[in-house]
Protein backbone atom coordinates (compact mmCIF):
# COMPACT_ATOMS: atom_id res chain seq x y z
CA UNK A 1 0.00 0.00 0.00
CA UNK A 2 2.96 2.34 0.58
CA UNK A 3 3.44 4.67 -2.37
CA UNK A 4 -0.16 4.35 -3.60
CA UNK A 5 -1.87 7.53 -4.73
CA UNK A 6 -4.97 8.74 -2.86
CA UNK A 7 -8.20 8.64 -4.82
CA UNK A 8 -10.76 10.14 -2.46
CA UNK A 9 -11.41 13.04 -4.86
CA UNK A 10 -11.23 15.88 -2.33
CA UNK A 11 -8.83 18.72 -2.96
CA UNK A 12 -8.38 17.99 -6.66
CA UNK A 13 -4.85 18.92 -7.69
CA UNK A 14 -3.59 18.82 -4.11
CA UNK A 15 -3.71 15.05 -3.91
CA UNK A 16 -1.81 14.50 -7.13
CA UNK A 17 1.41 14.74 -5.12
CA UNK A 18 0.24 12.68 -2.13
CA UNK A 19 0.90 9.08 -1.28
CA UNK A 20 0.26 6.68 1.60
CA UNK A 21 3.30 6.86 3.89
CA UNK A 22 2.09 4.51 6.61
CA UNK A 23 -1.00 2.84 8.04
CA UNK A 24 -1.77 4.00 11.58
CA UNK A 25 -3.91 2.30 14.21
CA UNK A 26 -6.01 4.26 16.70
CA UNK A 27 -5.82 2.78 20.20
CA UNK A 28 -8.58 2.73 22.83
CA UNK A 29 -7.51 6.20 24.05
CA UNK A 30 -7.69 7.67 20.54
CA UNK A 31 -3.92 7.90 20.16
CA UNK A 32 -1.85 7.08 17.09
CA UNK A 33 1.89 6.71 16.60
CA UNK A 34 3.72 8.15 13.62
CA UNK A 35 6.34 5.58 12.65
CA UNK A 36 9.96 6.62 13.15
CA UNK A 37 10.61 6.41 9.39
CA UNK A 38 7.85 8.99 8.75
CA UNK A 39 9.02 11.28 11.58
CA UNK A 40 12.58 11.15 10.24
CA UNK A 41 11.53 11.81 6.64
CA UNK A 42 9.36 14.79 7.74
CA UNK A 43 11.93 16.02 10.29
CA UNK A 44 9.37 15.81 13.11
CA UNK A 45 11.05 16.12 16.49
CA UNK A 46 9.83 15.54 20.04
CA UNK A 47 7.78 18.58 21.10
CA UNK A 48 6.94 19.72 17.55
CA UNK A 49 3.36 20.91 17.16
CA UNK A 50 1.30 19.68 14.24
CA UNK A 51 -2.03 21.05 12.97
CA UNK A 52 -4.57 18.43 11.91
CA UNK A 53 -6.45 19.67 8.85
CA UNK A 54 -9.54 17.86 7.61
CA UNK A 55 -11.00 17.83 4.12
CA UNK A 56 -14.67 17.19 3.60
CA UNK A 57 -16.67 15.88 0.72
CA UNK A 58 -20.33 16.67 1.24
CA UNK A 59 -20.88 16.20 4.97
CA UNK A 60 -18.20 13.51 5.40
CA UNK A 61 -14.56 13.97 6.35
CA UNK A 62 -12.61 12.11 3.68
CA UNK A 63 -8.97 13.08 4.34
CA UNK A 64 -6.67 14.47 7.00
CA UNK A 65 -3.34 16.25 6.66
CA UNK A 66 -0.74 17.04 9.29
CA UNK A 67 1.13 20.32 8.92
CA UNK A 68 3.87 21.63 11.17
CA UNK A 69 2.52 24.70 12.96
CA UNK A 70 5.49 26.85 11.90
CA UNK A 71 4.72 26.03 8.26
CA UNK A 72 1.02 26.67 8.78
CA UNK A 73 1.54 30.32 9.72
CA UNK A 74 3.33 30.93 6.41
CA UNK A 75 0.57 29.13 4.51
CA UNK A 76 -2.09 31.29 6.17
CA UNK A 77 -0.12 34.45 5.40
CA UNK A 78 0.23 33.43 1.73
CA UNK A 79 -3.48 32.62 1.55
CA UNK A 80 -4.79 35.68 3.38
CA UNK A 81 -2.24 38.22 2.11
CA UNK A 82 -3.94 38.88 -1.26
CA UNK A 83 -7.37 38.92 0.39
CA UNK A 84 -6.23 41.44 3.01
CA UNK A 85 -4.74 43.68 0.30
CA UNK A 86 -8.10 43.71 -1.48
CA UNK A 87 -9.96 44.50 1.76
CA UNK A 88 -7.50 47.17 2.91
CA UNK A 89 -7.60 48.98 -0.33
Amino acid sequence: MKGEKSNCGCGEGILSCCQVEAILTVDERGQMVLPKEVRTKANIQTGDKLALISYTQGDQVCCFSLVKVEALSGMVKNFLGPIMKDVMG
